[in-house]
């Protein structure tokens, strides 16, 4: 069977990075071409691989059913080959050629994105002295995909990252979440000037005045009742999972003052969320601030901010928990981002493929079960 009768078509073409090895001397020694060293990499994650030894140990006992789509006339690369082939690809293009996939799957959007970043432990490298590498992923909450990622070499440059990563995607009308880290006025520019998109940002201490000023507001107008504001208010709740949490969400555009003398590009209006938890310790409460370039409509907003922790509960915890990220020690050139990417186009596939069943049980399911590998792979 091959990749048409599957019904993969031209899909994988995602998988040839458009730039060449970034060493020319290694060149000679690939006898295995990029698609199918690639393709064994997927199916191997998919299937729970979680390193180079176990991706090349999978190829050799699945080699029948890879030939079913690929060649493979050299059998598959060692574990060394495998680590020196991703360490040599240019990650800036590979990354670029998943986004180019996703878009292709997706289409532009006009739901709520999600923005967060992960350090991948694992890739410090002691000996040569190289930071741990940071990756920067973007989830669509609507679509339950990872639209891209982009990777720095350390976490303060996620800053200069975040522009890049939002510039390559198709967001126009779509409306960015992203944490504290991200909350920079040239991330909101990207987003508003670049992007044609909307942005809500958390706001916490490590802005300075701008925060002093907006809590300061938040906490005088609750004290009397927002006597002295415009504000939309509104409340919810959620009690499915874990302990019973209750939001009260305000949001005010009352804030020409804050204009002129924050001047941040599109902001419309700022947002306090006062979250009360009832927990075996007792009543828990605490007040989270955003700006945002919406409207002031509380109950919008009360629904795109919780949207963001999608991207922590369905990207970054997956990825501790059932790909243990912190766990990989691949370390080597880049790698450690390359091989990141292989795992968020895993994580695409696996959320999407037909089963009710966990992450953990779909990787079991489709290294016993080849049936239900297709049907995953039916999915990029």
């Amino acid at each position: 069977m091959d990749d048409e009768a599957l019904g993969l078509g031209g899909k994988l073409d995602f998988l040839i990075p458009s730039a060449d090895l970034s060493d020319p001397h290694q060149a000679p020694k690939l006898l295995t071409p990029l698609d199918e060293v690639l393709f064994l990499t997927l199916c191997a994650l998919i299937c729970g691989a979680d390193g180079w030894f176990s991706v090349s140990l999978f190829g050799q006992a699945k080699l029948p059913f890879l030939q079913r789509f690929l060649p493979f006339d050299h059998g598959v690369p060692g574990h060394d080959q495998l680590g020196l082939i991703f360490g040599a690809f240019n990650k800036a293009a590979f990354q670029e050629c998943f986004i180019a996939w996703t878009k292709a799957l997706t289409g532009a959007l006009e739901d709520v994105v999600a923005v967060d970043g992960k350090t991948l432990r694992g890739s410090f490298d002691r000996a040569k002295g190289h930071p741990a590498f940071h990756m920067v992923s973007a989830w669509s909450s609507q679509q339950k995909l990872v639209l891209g990622a982009r990777t720095t070499d350390e976490k303060p440059d996620a800053i200069t990252a975040i522009p890049g990563l939002l510039r390559l995607l198709d967001i126009k009308g779509a409306t960015l979440t992203l944490d504290a880290m991200g909350c920079q006025k040239k991330i909101a520019e990207t987003i508003v000037d670049d992007c044609g998109a909307d942005y809500v940002l958390g706001l916490k201490g490590g802005q300075g005045a701008l925060h002093n000023d907006v809590e300061l507001l938040f906490n005088e107008q609750f004290a009397n009742g927002f006597k002295d504001i415009t504000v939309s208010k509104t409340t919810c709740q959620n009690d499915q999972h874990g302990p019973i949490e209750t939001r009260e969400v305000f949001a005010t555009d009352d804030i020409e003052w804050l204009r002129q003398r924050h001047d941040w590009k599109g902001l419309n209006s700022i947002v306090m969320v006062v979250s009360t938890r009832e927990t075996s310790e007792g009543i828990k409460t605490d007040r989270r601030f955003s700006l945002s370039s919406l409207p002031a409509d509380a109950e919008k907003l009360g629904f795109v901010i919780p949207s963001h922790w999608g991207v922590e509960n369905s990207i970054l915890w997956v990825l501790d928990v059932n790909f243990r990220d912190d766990n990989c020690r691949i370390r080597k050139r880049n790698a450690p981002a390359n091989f990141s990417a292989i795992k968020r186009a895993t994580v695409n596939a696996l959320k999407n493929a037909p089963s009710k069943e966990s992450m953990k049980s779909k990787r079991l399911l489709a290294g016993w079960d080849h049936a239900f590998l297709e049907k995953v792979l039916r999915l990029l």
